[in-house]
């Protein structure tokens, strides 16, 4: 018991100091666009000249994401716009203009920086070949043609100022449109997939794909002024990188950012390379931008994924296996239990990985949490089932013999389930490492950032840097399993199963 209570204090200080270190850290979150990312490296690299402890959690997810995560205070500033302000995290309540988004916000003890510069307003778009046959500049003359497809960003899909909103607006009749991420949809463009998507006025994209903006002849969009927010207190624990970022205020054009986003998204330089650039050309700093060989990148990613999967895995296991016994044993409480482990099983993986972030916040903790929920349905299922099969002559002669009911599980029936038990934790852990790379929308990191950086930035080899390392690992790990299973099944029920 000493012994135990003297690991727990160590446990609990050593927290403790983690803790304090962390809440030291200046956190700068950024939304899974480029421009929001470039715009976020830009901060933070203003920001670390001024102190040495901050850090950029890049491309975190959509409005509500980094909204919940700086009043909670898991980042302290991330950039927005106003128009997103108003009309999404203030919708209904007829906020508008700068002034009445800083009151909305002091309640929250947020505050916001004046305009960086430039406007990136909603729009939609079409191919100017298209739109050129079809005889169409606006939005209202997307009434004429209801035949046409139409797919949009996920985010713009459910948005108060976004298609709910404007197809009301406009009284548009189409009744083909999908959601679909924002960079796949230039692409379904290019293939004549869909006819209209919505897009960011200073995206870089637009030329690339010869697109023709439509004119918002009715005015719907809002104004969507660039800004960054920042939580209130950090001017009392940072005020110095609050002053550094700050400087950006003013700063940045509408033709400086479409350059920027071009520089990444067409010439293919990473976000903290084309900050790097800027600041160096408009603020004459030079900071120093970490840029990983391919093979410290694959050692990093590798050991954020191994980190997570071998976590969630192990938790999973201690619990799922003392549940499928109990289900094995108790024949009520163990239709309740497989019931509900496989109800967990059937949220969609990225729901619950989002559904941790309002209880957990973002990083590692929620997205363990997620992969120990959909690790054990397997693990429950393989137990139970591997117990119940165990022949009932097997179960008789141990009675016979008169061990006790948890010897006999001991002694007899777990050994002869061991191999059934070892298949599920084996199925469980390839499932994990395949659904650990969604870890990365919530900043846990691992394979799944550069998968998700390459589909926003249309980069193949960006994607297999993050998807052949995973197929990689799911196979090393089955592989480990296979001979730890001639190391834990008794020869006797191997050579049985290999007859």
């Amino acid at each position: 018991m000493r012994r135990h209570l003297a690991a727990a204090t160590v446990a609990l200080g050593f927290l403790w100091i983690i803790s304090c270190r962390v809440s030291e850290t200046v956190k700068i979150g950024s939304k899974a666009f480029t421009e929001s990312v470039i715009l976020g490296e830009l901060a933070s690299q203003l920001a670390g000249i001024a102190s040495p402890n901050v850090v950029h959690l890049k491309a975190l997810g959509g409005t509500r994401i980094l909204w919940d995560a700086l009043v909670k205070g898991d980042i302290d500033m991330y950039p927005e716009y106003t128009g997103t302000l108003s009309e999404e995290i203030f919708a209904g309540k007829n906020i508008h203009g700068e002034g009445e988004i800083a009151g909305a916000l002091a309640r929250y003890d947020i505050k916001m920086s004046i305009s960086l510069g430039f406007d990136d307003s909603y729009a939609l778009g079409m191919k100017e070949t298209l739109a050129r046959q079809l005889n169409i500049t606006s939005i209202s003359d997307l009434r004429r043609h209801p035949e046409l497809h139409f797919g949009f960003s996920n985010e713009f899909m459910d948005r108060r100022d976004g298609w709910a909103g404007l197809s009301r607006f406009y009284h548009l009749p189409q009744g083909s449109v999908a959601g679909l991420e924002h960079q796949l949809a230039y692409r379904a463009l290019e293939s004549g997939v869909i006819a209209v998507t919505d897009l960011y006025t200073t995206d870089a994209d637009i030329l690339y794909y010869h697109l023709k903006v439509l004119n918002d002849d009715e005015h719907f969009f809002p104004v969507y002024t660039a800004v960054l927010l920042y939580r209130a207190d950090l001017q009392q624990r940072a005020p110095q990188a609050v002053k550094a970022f700050l400087r950006l205020q003013g700063r940045i054009s509408q033709d400086a950012m479409i350059r920027m986003n071009g520089r990444t998204k067409l010439e293919g330089l990473s976000p903290g390379s084309v900050a790097a650039e800027f600041l160096d050309r408009n603020f004459s700093i030079r900071p120093e931008v970490e840029n990983r060989r391919l093979f410290a990148r694959l050692f990093l990613r590798t050991k954020e994924h191994v980190f997570l999967v071998s976590i969630s895995l192990l938790a999973a296991i201690l619990i799922s296996v003392p549940l499928g016994v109990l289900a094995f044993l108790y024949e009520t409480p163990g239709q309740v239990v497989l019931a509900s482990v496989g109800i967990i099983q059937t949220i969609p993986s990225l729901a619950l990985i989002v559904f941790m972030i309002p209880l957990l916040g973002i990083g590692n903790v929620p997205a363990i949490v997620a992969l120990f929920a959909y690790s054990l349905l397997p693990i429950v299922r393989s137990t139970h089932s591997g117990l119940k099969d165990i022949p009932l002559p097997i179960r008789e002669s141990a009675e016979t013999l008169g061990l006790p009911r948890l010897a006999c599980l001991r002694l007899v029936e777990l050994p002869i389930a061991s191999r059934s038990i070892l298949s599920g934790i084996k199925t469980s852990a390839v499932i994990n490492v395949g659904t650990a790379t969604l870890g990365a929308l919530i900043g846990a990191g691992g394979y799944g950032q550069p998968i998700l950086t390459g589909i926003r930035l249309n980069d193949l080899e960006l994607i297999l840097e993050g998807a052949v390392p995973a197929a990689l690992l799911a196979l090393l790990v089955q592989g480990l399993f296979d001979l730890l299973e001639i190391v834990m099944v008794p020869k006797g029920l191997r050579v049985k199963a290999e007859g």
